[in-house]
């Protein structure tokens, strides 16, 4: 006989949280959000710590590298969509790793011989104006000269003309010496009005760049997420079946984390891949997505570093009305939670939980973070931004985004739905759509982080840890619903709300 579940399948909507008291230290500035994003021991720290705690979505529509920098910037991390050819995921989580903070491996190296058609290729290629000169062209090499937009003028300059005759020489440059701070690097910055000072060895080769706009950013970006090489935390969307070919490409160019993205992580496939990179590269990897006990423990059980919960709940996803299959974010990040703590007693491996999908609100990013997620996974709500890679639209009299799921024919993401059949979408679990274009990512992101911090002093806790040992949650009837919004009022037409 089938399994009945007694309990309604629930979502955020249908449940609030409860004040309690909020003490002189519970205000917004000493809140802090900074939350695990891979597995670790008891008493242990996490090797990836998330500043903030957002994801967003692997989706085309939303995580390329400009929004894996963008987030970064802010303090959380994106997962670079997958749907595309390795060399072209490659590419983007190797420009990402490209923007660094401090002392930063030269990227864009050329010799004297090469040419101002070089020069301009590998801006192209790579974005940076700024190409180091090296006797041999390598990011180490003797430095010789260096190159920027300034040296050179495409009106009047020739495409052959030879880099060694427009450079600015060494013997020219004010350059810093190996072991010199990154505070002394910058005041010579300062004192020689450079935008970019390099740092030589005893021998003349080149060690670093230090860039006066990383140190501008630094002071504009706090929370910004770093690895130990001062660059930007990047992660990358891979499937189940060209994995063998797309991991090392991804971690060749740099990338720190990985997710399998699919509809349906409760899988052989999946257990498959994570056991392929825990035995190949040393890299974490995150899983899912499941929606109940079992199939958290048996991603944990095949080595994944996180989980990822909910079916069915994306903005973008008919994978419910499609397929029958799913479940309600609330309840699926409750019994995943349960399943964690469990987990973490018996064994004493905390692993985190990212709720993906299901965000209407702001305040249900709250509500997830209290019912035990970790961090949230989002598609919808960075799509709407300048920083999303799709096209900004005039429809009506209103500007939108364009926003399509991976399991849209537009996408054409077969392997994110595959299970063993044939090489093609079938039917789709995703629709193409528009969203309201809402501008920037840092002012909606500042807007919503200052939402959750002043609901979780509300809840009298300064940490996401805290608000999730002692949150008080209340289910709430549909009458109560209506009474928690704008009633029996006239609504002006303006208003001051960014939702």
């Amino acid at each position: 006989m089938a399994k009945y579940y007694s309990e309604p399948s629930r979502t955020f909507s249908e449940f609030l949280l409860i004040p309690s008291l909020t003490t002189k230290e519970c205000t917004p500035q000493n809140v802090q959000l900074k939350t695990p994003l891979v597995k670790h021991k008891r008493g242990e720290e996490p090797a990836i710590a998330l500043n903030i705690p957002f994801s967003s979505a692997v989706m085309q529509s939303v995580s390329d590298d400009k929004m894996a920098v963008a987030l970064a910037r802010c303090g959380g991390v994106s997962f670079i969509f997958g749907s595309q050819s390795v060399e072209d995921q490659a590419r983007m989580v190797s420009k990402a790793k490209g923007y660094k903070a401090g002392f930063v491996v030269s990227r864009s190296n050329l010799t004297p011989q090469h040419t101002l058609q070089d020069v301009l290729d590998l801006k192209e290629e790579t974005g940076h104006s700024t190409v180091a000169i090296t006797a041999d062209g390598s990011p180490k090499g003797k430095l010789l000269g260096i190159v920027t937009s300034r040296d050179y003028r495409l009106s009047r300059d020739s495409l052959d003309k030879p880099v060694e005759t427009f450079m600015t020489p060494v013997d020219s440059m004010i350059y810093g010496k190996s072991g010199l701070t990154l505070s002394d690097a910058n005041d010579l910055i300062w004192e020689h009005k450079l935008n970019c000072l390099p740092i030589v060895d005893a021998d003349g080769n080149l060690d670093y760049l230090v860039f006066r706009k990383d140190y501008d950013a630094h002071k504009e970006n706090p929370l910004e997420l770093l690895d130990h090489n001062k660059s930007y935390v990047v992660g990358a969307g891979i499937n189940t079946k060209d994995y063998e070919e797309r991991v090392g490409a991804l971690v060749e160019a740099g990338v720190d984390i990985l997710v399998i993205d699919s509809s349906d992580g409760y899988s052989e496939w999946q257990r498959e891949t994570i056991q392929y990179v825990k035995q190949h590269y040393n890299v974490p990897i995150g899983a899912g997505n499941v929606v109940d006990r079992e199939g958290f423990l048996y991603l944990v059980e095949s080595g994944a570093d996180f989980v990822k919960v909910g079916i069915g709940g994306g903005s973008i996803c008919i994978t419910r009305e499609q397929k029958g299959i799913g479940r309600g974010q609330a309840s699926s990040v409750i019994e995943v939670t349960e399943a964690r703590d469990q987990y973490y007693e018996e064994t004493g491996i905390y692993v985190p939980i990212c709720s993906d999908g299901g965000i209407v609100h702001d305040y249900h990013i709250t509500l997830a973070l209290a019912m035990g997620a970790d961090f949230v996974m989002m598609g919808r709500y960075f799509a709407r931004f300048d920083e999303s890679p799709t096209r900004k639209l005039k429809v009506g009299n209103n500007f939108v985004k364009e926003f399509w799921g991976e399991g849209s024919n537009r996408a054409r993401n077969w392997q994110r739905y595959d299970s063993g059949g044939k090489k093609g979408l079938m039917f789709e679990e995703g629709v193409d759509s528009y969203v309201p274009y809402a501008g920037s990512l840092r002012e909606n992101l500042d807007r919503t982080i200052g939402k959750i911090k002043s609901t979780m002093c509300n809840c009298g806790v300064k940490s996401i840890k805290q608000l999730q040992d002692e949150a008080r949650i209340t289910l709430v009837s549909e009458t109560s619903l209506v009474e928690g919004g704008a009633h029996d009022v006239i609504l002006k037409e303006n208003s001051l709300s960014g939702e």
